[in-house]
């Protein structure tokens, strides 16, 4: 078993630190590329459902609404007013739900959390090794 140059020149000790440091920034790079292709994935799972949700409901949400407004009727109120009391309040909920799956798509949630910690980690050893 043969021990290591210990006699290597500066000139090589520099080349040895540059091609580390360009393979850590291409390891940094395909990090990156594959935390933004989950990112991208998140995001298109994320409107599937809510386009998928939207189509299911909308039928079953439109015989509930016709149902109450009827009931409202029924407790003496006039039509017109019984079906905007009803309209309003689906108006609001919906924009309740919307409201949350923008949220789920926003710049905070996307950033790429697990590639920015790295690189904070390799500037600090970068520090270290140059200090």
């Amino acid at each position: 078993m043969s021990l290591p140059n210990s006699n290597r020149s500066i000139s090589d000790l520099v080349g040895d630190a540059f091609s580390q440091f360009a393979k850590l920034i291409s390891n940094e790079f395909e990090l990156a590329r594959a935390e933004m292709a989950d990112k991208f994935g998140q995001i298109g799972r994320a409107a599937a459902m809510m386009g998928a949700g939207a189509v299911l409901l909308i039928p079953g949400l439109i015989m509930l609404l016709l149902a109450l407004a009827a009931w409202f009727v029924q407790l003496g109120l006039s039509q017109p007013l019984a079906y905007l009391i009803v309209g309003a309040a689906s108006v609001g909920v919906a924009g309740a739900l919307i409201g949350i799956g923008v949220s789920r798509m926003s710049p905070e949630a996307l950033k790429p959390q697990v590639t920015i910690d790295q690189l904070q980690r390799d500037k600090a050893a970068a520090k270290e090794m140059v200090g």
